[in-house]
């Protein structure tokens, strides 16, 4: 696997090269845990989120799709508890002034460490956490001598904590405008259009409701390229229930989205569950889904099992009703009437989805050719259904009517999957620049074309050739692509 084989450091760079990241604002030197997408990576993750979109909504009966504004009304927040408890457990080197989240820098030490007292600290660590111990986190780092990354120092501050929510102004003349947030997260949209969406959809429970979107988050020790950033792409879905049922739901979703993630190509070995030592003030059970990245096992998605708390706190702060009325439970003998719902909770992140699978796809081979040279490769194994280029349509010679049929084939297959035509350079050379940007078959068109009207196909992962009938391209590629 490349996580295993790779310096990670390579693959940012080869994001960069090949036109999948870059750091935004470059050319002002950047912006700090801030990242654009590029050509390829723009139509990447576009895809991933087409896939997630089509098996939550398009897949499923029972599930629905909306698009929420960033901007909310502010008592939204307040509701929600993000206004008070939004914040996370800081603490600053008093000799270089760096900032850290004390969980990444304890979690950052105990890698030092043996297996067993990485284990020991870091079990502390989380039961401190979930108690709310901060003199106690900020003992734990005294004790072990803790030292900043900088400075090289332990003199710290207290711990602290601060606030995540991004504020700005709404209005158009300062001073007679009013504070709102940058949304933290996109599930309360969903939450305050329960109503909308129920009855406009005559939506029976259990249901759901999916969204993508952007979130921001005020991240003070933003790191690991775009593992965590502050601005990100969420795709959430609210799954809506009858009180009661929430253990048999979170056992469902949890199970459910690990196969997603499986049927993506992730190794089964690479994925485990995580349960929340500490749960956060709406859950009743949580977990994460966690991926082995480069840099350790990591939160790729969240299932939370939140009971009716964000339904009654929008219902509290907003002073309107927020239930359904169950008569299904009428014809199964049970009292009925309103009720609040309860909510499952699926959140993954899509930023993290796209490093995961660039992750995985990173690949450099190197062999012996029949000569006894050595040779070798940088090669992107993305899945070819979400990969952003699917075929490159390559005329081996830029004259004798080849770029004709190249472009005929071109224009026959563009409609149906993304394509890439090129001319330029030694047909070795395109095969390695489609093999780095991830592009799963090359279509060569030779002089023999003219001949019988076959093609070679070349497939990138084994990199094997074969001759095929130009007019069967397409239907191949597209059956590849299932």
């Amino acid at each position: 696997m490349a996580n295993e084989t790779n310096n990670f450091q390579e693959l940012i760079s080869h994001c960069k090269e090949y036109g999948y990241i870059f750091q935004s604002s470059e050319l002002y030197d950047g912006l700090a845990a801030v990242y654009d997408y590029g050509q390829m990576g723009s139509q990447l993750k576009k895809n991933i989120r087409d896939y997630w979109w089509k098996s939550m909504t398009q897949l499923q009966e029972n599930i629905v799709g909306i698009d929420a504004a960033i901007f909310m009304h502010p008592t939204v927040w307040k509701a929600s508890g993000h206004v008070d408890s939004f914040s996370d457990p800081m603490i600053d080197n008093k000799d270089s002034n760096k900032r850290y989240r004390v969980d990444h820098l304890i979690e950052e030490y105990a890698e030092t460490l043996d297996t067993q007292a990485r284990d020991s600290l870091i079990a502390t660590m989380e039961k401190l956490l979930a108690a709310d111990d901060m003199v106690g986190v900020k003992q734990l780092i005294d004790e072990n001598k803790i030292k900043c990354s900088v400075s090289k120092t332990s003199n710290w501050t207290e711990v602290r904590q601060f606030n995540l929510m991004f504020d700005t102004q709404i209005g158009s003349i300062a001073g007679e405008s009013d504070k709102i947030y940058l949304r933290p997260e996109t599930a309360q949209g969903i939450f305050v259009n329960f109503l909308n969406v129920q009855k406009t959809g005559r939506m029976k429970i259990p249901f759901g409701i999916a969204q993508t979107g952007k979130a921001f988050r005020n991240e003070i020790v933003a790191r690991q390229f775009i593992f965590r950033m502050r601005e990100f792409e969420q795709m959430e879905m609210q799954f809506f229930i009858r009180p009661g049922t929430q253990k048999q739901w979170y056992d469902y979703w949890k199970e459910e989205r690990l196969k997603w993630h499986e049927s993506l190509g992730i190794p089964a070995s690479k994925l485990r569950f995580h349960d929340h030592v500490k749960l956060a003030h709406y859950a009743d059970a949580a977990l994460d889904i966690e991926f082995e990245f480069p840099f350790g096992f990591k939160e790729l998605e969240g299932i939370h099992s939140r009971t009716d708390y964000d339904l009654t706190r929008h219902a509290t702060f907003s002073k309107k009703k927020i239930q359904y009325f169950d008569n299904e439970l009428n014809e199964e003998g049970k009292p009925f009437g309103n009720y609040t719902p309860y909510v499952i909770e699926t959140s993954v992140g899509l930023d993290r989805l796209f490093l995961t699978i660039m992750s995985l796809a990173y690949t450099e081979e190197k062999w012996l050719k029949e000569d006894g040279s050595d040779d070798s490769r940088v090669v992107l194994k993305i899945p070819a259904m979400i990969a952003p280029t699917k075929l490159a349509i390559l005329p081996l010679v830029k004259k004798d009517g080849l770029p004709e049929i190249a472009k005929e084939l071109m224009n026959e297959c563009k409609g149906s999957f993304m394509c890439f035509y090129e001319e330029k350079d030694a047909i070795g050379k395109r095969y390695r620049r489609m093999d780095a940007i991830g592009t799963p078959f090359c279509v060569t068109i030779d002089h023999q074309t003219k001949e019988d009207n076959t093609v070679t196909i070349r497939y990138r992962d084994d990199m094997r050739q074969e001759r095929i009938l130009l007019k069967d391209v397409k239907k191949l590629v597209l059956e590849k692509l299932i």
